[in-house]
């Protein structure tokens, strides 16, 4: 039975998962600036974003936000569990904005600024795939609280899980490269989506091989007789979508490689959804524990049903309207 609880539940994960695909792609192509030395390369790659790095971003206020209002129980646990991280990827994503706005407004300090607009992306990234790690392997809770220490988010898990969107972000900015650019630029946007999309794939064999070993449920969750049945679609589908990758950037072509590499985002965050539901905090707290009232989420519906249509109509207008190749000399600064 679907109740108001699970709906904010899917309302939250859907937030999320905009965010991390949407927002994904800008930051690992921030990450892929080093590998692209020239001024004119660089000034491509931000404008391919620059009409909508913003917005992406306002998936992450809608999840943070609606975690504190629909699962105040999940959120008050969570955050002191994850506060360096936390803080560690907001300075990554302040770093990285104000590179943004200031290298195009200076030439003495623009590879300053380009190194902090990297280093923000990489910041920003690691610690978002820490902080999953570190909520994957479970919390400590104390009755309704955090009862562990302030370093329990560091530990070998929490780091292969940071490395591993790393690779996966940047698949998705070399993929967008792809997409969105053309010559030289394209072309080694290509070559690096090979090697990314390797990473990534040993990215998810090591997790997928790691979780089982956290907490005998996941195990049971993913091997154990029939539940495998219903879990095996999913690698399964990685499988037939990695074939498609690989031979949509054999024939190079443009379109094809960003949407498959989300579609296998799309994935690994199924898989993820398989190991914790239905807990919000893995192995202590249920979506049911930590809700908010049925009255208070029942009210916050309505203001829901409104704001993300509008998100959603607004962001598909920005990608319309900015659509196509983005070519050296021109773009929106």
């Amino acid at each position: 039975m679907i109740d108001i609880a699970t709906i904010w539940a899917f309302i939250i994960a859907f937030a999320v998962f905009v965010y991390v695909v949407m927002d994904g792609f800008d930051l690992g192509l921030g990450m892929l600036f080093p590998l692209f030395p020239k001024k004119q390369d660089r000034d491509v790659m931000m404008n391919s974003v620059a009409p909508v790095w913003d917005g992406n971003e306002t998936w992450l206020v809608l999840g943070g936000g609606g975690l504190m209002a629909a699962f105040p129980l999940a959120y008050a646990v969570l955050m002191p569990a994850l506060y360096t991280p936390i803080i560690v990827m907001l300075l990554g994503l302040v770093f990285r904005g104000v590179a943004f706005e200031f290298r195009w407004r200076t030439t003495r300090e623009r590879n300053l600024w380009d190194i902090a607009f990297a280093g923000g992306s990489l910041l920003a990234t690691l610690a978002q795939g820490v902080a999953l790690g570190a909520i994957l392997q479970g919390v400590v809770v104390n009755g309704r609280h955090y009862g562990g220490g302030w370093w329990d988010w560091l530990t070998p898990f929490s780091v292969l899980t940071g490395l591993a969107l790393v690779a996966g972000y940047g698949l998705l900015g070399a993929t967008w490269l792809v997409m969105k650019t053309e010559g030289e630029l394209r072309d080694r946007a290509y070559r690096l989506s090979w090697w990314l999309l390797f990473a990534m794939l040993g990215a998810i064999g090591a997790v997928s091989l790691a979780t089982p070993f956290l907490d005998a449920e996941y195990a049971r969750r993913w091997f154990a007789w029939p539940n495998v049945l219903a879990t095996a679609p999913v690698p399964i589908a990685v499988a037939v979508v990695t074939a498609l990758l690989l031979r949509s950037l054999r024939a190079q072509q443009d379109y094809r490689p960003f949407f498959l590499a989300l579609t296998l985002f799309a994935l690994s965050y199924a898989g993820l959804g398989i190991s914790m539901w239905p807990y919000i905090v893995p192995r202590s707290i249920t979506i049911w524990q930590a809700a908010a009232p049925d009255n208070s989420l029942v009210f916050m519906s309505y203001g829901i049903a409104v704001l993300v249509p509008l998100i959603l109509a607004y962001t598909g207008w920005a990608y319309y309207v900015f659509r196509g190749k983005v070519r050296a000399g021109a773009g929106y600064h």
